[in-house]
């Protein structure tokens, strides 16, 4: 009889599968699950098995994120960090302790703020001036979409009332044309390129720095949702590529390559090269970003019809297509067919038509190749194209904490949305009744990483915190049982780990234990758990302290 090297018993077992089975015991064999059931699985207990008794606590499929930027997120871990406040005085007393910390710093570096603290979303280069006025500051906001710079910081770029507003973004300004301190999308690489540039040691102690914290909430797995130069941030590829290479990467990574929208398919020979350079143990890069659209708060989001204005009235602007819906079409046809996996930024409803019609163009040429095409945040979707997912076998690519009453929400969205768009939004219920597969993801740095938040606010579409008790479309809630497949099973087989997401014997024992069963407690509790113990191909990565 074949010996475990590792037993958990005393279930309960969430395995994850068609039927949602329970078990209370499984075997571990190498790397991968051996036995699933009861008490029999105690029969493979041997001198060298190492028994986890879970006495209550659940044990899950490992979570995977299907769209995240952790390189990114685990190197602003070490810059100014804004994030867990929406204080104006806060941000400001963080930035000068920063400074003063970092005295020798030729610039001051960070993220995390949010656009609900400054009237209109819009952040002054004097606020900044006020704190640290003869060194440049660059600081992104948490969606990453935006940034606030200090009057230094616009000098040294060169920028003034002169300066025109590059085609992918906005200057936000003064009544005299000045720059006024925050930059929209593409203009935030008129600064952000004069940034010192991160070191490959730098790149790497953010990935591992990153891969600690995702361990430690349970995720085994993810897709870096942006491998390349974009907006002044360095390509993160090598260091994945080192971590792989030296046996420090323990998650399971995939990799989506940018599609920088200043060329066309003459990049396509070099994302074939990139490709193969960019594949060993557990890293593998055979995904492409494609960035359609904006964010609704800064009205770059692309919709099918025009934002409204303060007073309710539709403006002349129905946001940003960033690659043109008819060259989209070909590139997407030509990546499909090389079998690239084509990963879309589509937040608006008229990105999210213009990425479909994309894949059916794909699908039209090229016949199903299983590659996996997904569209990622999916803010605003036409109710005309829900059941197009499930028709083109498009992966609804979803990022759960953002479906909740919030400032960013209730003050900067839904007034310029009108009712009738704004009840489009995250769409997660009626998606798997027409249904489309689910996957989820965090977007991290722009939102916390931990997908028991996400599971939180998918199941009950109000934040973890909230007190005011106002359900966000409570018609599109996802049962538990669903949301957990959508981190787990939905990932993976996004990711194409299809030996990951489910507790089957011959699968990857990628594991994470939990110190309650959140299936059986109240939803309203979900955020409450935490994660006592990670393990990648039966490995333990992360033991809670």
């Amino acid at each position: 009889m074949t010996q475990a090297d590792l037993v958990f018993t005393h279930g309960p077992v969430h395995t994850g599968d068609a039927a949602r089975t329970r078990a209370s015991g499984l075997a571990v064999v190498g790397e991968r699950i051996a036995a699933v059931g009861h008490d029999e699985v105690r029969e493979l207990i041997g001198p060298r098995t190492e028994v986890v008794d879970l006495t209550g606590k659940l044990l899950l499929p490992g979570f995977q994120d299907a769209h995240i930027h952790a390189v990114f997120g685990g190197a602003e871990l070490a810059s100014c960090d804004l994030t867990g406040t929406v204080g104006v005085a806060d941000y400001l007393e963080r930035i000068r302790a920063y400074a003063e910390a970092h005295p020798d710093q030729e610039w001051i570096t960070g993220s995390g703020w949010s656009m609900e603290s400054f009237e209109g979303g819009l952040p002054t280069r004097q606020l900044l001036d006020s704190v640290v006025p003869d060194r440049p500051v660059y600081l992104t906001n948490r969606d990453h979409h935006g940034a606030w710079a200090n009057t230094r910081a616009l000098e040294v770029a060169g920028l003034t009332a002169d300066t025109p507003d590059p085609a992918d973004g906005r200057i936000e300004r003064e009544a005299d044309g000045t720059p006024g301190g925050t930059l929209q999308e593409g203009a935030t690489a008129l600064v952000a390129r004069l940034l010192p540039p991160a070191t490959a040691a730098d790149r790497l102690a953010g990935l591992l720095r990153a891969q600690r914290l995702l361990h430690s909430l349970g995720i085994t797995g993810w897709q870096d949702a942006l491998l390349g130069e974009f907006n002044g941030q360095p390509d993160p590829s090598d260091a994945y590529l080192a971590a792989a290479r030296s046996g420090a990467l323990t998650a399971r990574v995939t990799g989506a390559l940018w599609w920088d929208r200043d060329r066309g398919a003459d990049q396509i020979p070099d994302l074939v090269r990139r490709r193969g350079e960019l594949a060993h143990g557990r890293f593998r890069a055979g995904s492409v970003k494609i960035m359609q659209d904006g964010i609704a708060e800064n009205f770059t989001a692309a919709m099918t019809s025009p934002y409204l204005d303060g007073c309710g009235c539709a403006t002349a602007n129905s946001g940003l297509s960033f690659v043109d819906p008819e060259a989209l079409r070909g590139y997407v046809t030509a990546l499909d067919a090389l079998d690239f996996q084509v990963h879309f930024h589509a937040l608006g409803d008229r990105a999210v038509r213009e990425a479909l019609d994309a894949i059916e163009a794909a699908r039209t040429a090229n016949g199903r190749r299983g590659a996996r095409h997904h569209l990622a945040h999916l803010q605003v979707v036409h109710p005309d194209d829900l059941p197009r997912f499930a028709r083109l076998g498009a992966v609804a690519n979803i990022q759960p904490l953002w479906a909740a009453h919030e400032p960013q929400m209730d003050e900067l969205t839904i007034p310029f949305l009108g009712p009738e768009r704004a009840a489009w939004q995250y769409p997660f219920g009626s998606l798997q009744r027409a249904g489309a597969t689910l996957a989820a993801g965090s977007d991290w740095p722009v939102s916390s990483p931990d997908p028991l938040a996400g599971l939180h606010v998918a199941v009950n579409r109000l934040e973890p915190e909230a007190t005011d008790g106002r359900v966000f479309l409570p018609e599109q809630r996802l049962d538990l049982g669903s949301a957990i497949a959508a981190y787990t099973a939905g990932s993976a087989y996004l990711n194409g780990h299809d030996d990951a997401g489910v507790l089957a014997v011959g699968r990857l024992a990628d594991l994470v234990v939990l110190d309650r069963d959140i299936l059986t407690g109240p939803p309203e509790e979900i955020a409450q758990a935490r994660v006592e113990r990670t393990y990648v191909g039966g490995e333990l990565v992360h033991a809670a302290d």
